[in-house]
């Protein structure tokens, strides 16, 4: 039997841009917890350090789609090329304001122009969709991805925070920096495997977030990123109220090792099953291992139970991006996906508030209710969307797309 995920990597191009997008990804998660780690350090004051993470955080939630659209529309040279050039030059300021002192407002305003940073998962995925469009092959490479992400977050937080802790506190943001302007310009020089620019006719209008499939599978994937936060912030206090704070950084990383696997594993198979019947099932895992965790009584109990609970995390990203590569015009796609991402990233930052305020008010135990809760409510989501998600996407002219899809 073959192995599908060297298959994948016998595309032309393909090694060249997934090792450079990987690369190029990997601040997506040194940046905020680098620029908490190097301003705590700088200033001793964690709610500036927050504050100006957040405002980062935000700022790139709500901008990286309008740079998505923009790179449907004019390629990914033509627009990653300037807004990371912006993003490297406010790094770099953002880095001199915390070692020189400069006024607060200045961090602010270096936070809001390095927020420009692209979504490189969004272009990579991209770059897979031209190769594989309507191939099994395609859900190989999404979960070859998915994975990636797994270990970017695991590998760009703790590089992030070890370099600000163990060498100087911006060396978290300086490799972050060069990671970024070296991975990103690797990528963009392997103009062969970029996707090609839909004609002017064939272009479609208005936002992607205006199709109902964008919406549905961002709003559910809004309440997976709470889920994720949470894991997080409740397996710190409760390893912490049991006496054994150091074990928080085994359970956290044994949540993403049952999510790695199992999404290398799902992206071998060939599945028939339709897409959204997937996307379902995947969510009804993960809410129904939620439960468990708010009986773990012990680290051991807890890490079992995190396990179990992110198994689910992968095949639920891969299916969602399958719908969102099937269900969504071709000149609309990167924007599509850099949705859907964002609607992750803001369900990690309304999760991590949420579940820190139930823990402090509480207790830390009860932290998982908000996981218990958000599972139920994705899983909701995806159950009476079924038929709206069944619908095959509609290669329509522009003026046809620039209404909601129904």
């Amino acid at each position: 039997m073959s192995n599908p995920y060297r298959e994948i990597f016998r595309a032309p191009g393909a090694k060249g841009f997934a090792a450079a997008g990987f690369i190029a990804r990997l601040p997506v998660a040194m940046a905020p917890i680098g620029i908490v780690a190097m301003l705590s350090q700088t200033h001793g004051e964690y709610w500036l350090a927050g504050a100006v993470s957040a405002t980062f955080a935000l700022t790139n939630a709500l901008l990286s789609p309008q740079i998505s659209r923009l790179v449907d529309r004019f390629g990914q040279s033509a627009i990653v090329t300037p807004a990371t050039l912006i993003s490297v030059v406010a790094f770099a300021a953002l880095m001199a304001g915390a070692n020189q002192g400069w006024p607060t407002w200045t961090l602010f305003l270096s936070a809001l122009f390095a927020a420009t940073m692209p979504s490189m998962p969004a272009m990579i995925r991209a770059r897979w969709t031209e190769l594989f469009r309507n191939r099994p092959e395609l859900n190989t490479a999404f979960a070859f991805e998915s994975a990636m992400d797994e270990m970017m977050y695991i590998a760009g937080a703790s590089l992030s925070v070890g370099l600000s802790v163990s060498l100087f506190p911006e060396a978290g943001i300086l490799v972050n920096t060069l990671l970024l302007a070296f991975g990103t310009a690797a990528f963009i020089l392997q103009r062969s495997s970029e996707p090609r620019i839909a004609p002017a006719e064939q272009r479609a209008t208005g936002s992607a977030i205006r199709l109902r499939p964008v919406q549905i599978i961002t709003l559910a994937l809004i309440f997976v990123g709470a889920i994720f936060a949470t894991a997080e912030v409740s397996a710190v206090a409760i390893t912490r109220e049991l006496g054994q704070p150091d074990a928080a950084s085994l359970v956290i990383g044994v949540y993403a090792l049952g999510s790695f696997v199992l999404g290398l594993v799902i992206g071998a198979l060939n599945l028939t099953m339709p897409l959204q019947r997937q996307f379902a099932i995947a969510l009804g895992v993960i809410a129904l291992t939620q439960v468990p965790l708010l009986f773990a009584g012990t680290v051991p109990l807890l890490a079992l139970a995190v396990f179990l609970s992110g198994v689910a995390i992968s095949p639920t990203f891969i299916t969602a991006f399958g719908l969102i590569e099937r269900r969504v015009p071709e000149s609309m796609l990167t924007e599509g996906v850099t949705w859907v991402m964002t609607g992750i990233g803001i369900g990690m930052a309304l999760g991590a508030f949420a579940a820190g305020w139930v823990v402090d008010t509480f207790g830390a135990r009860n932290g998982f209710w908000v996981s218990v809760v958000a599972g139920v409510v994705a899983l909701a989501t995806a159950l009476v969307s079924q038929r709206a998600l069944a619908r095959e996407r509609r290669e329509a002219t522009p003026v046809a797309l620039a209404q909601p899809a129904e």
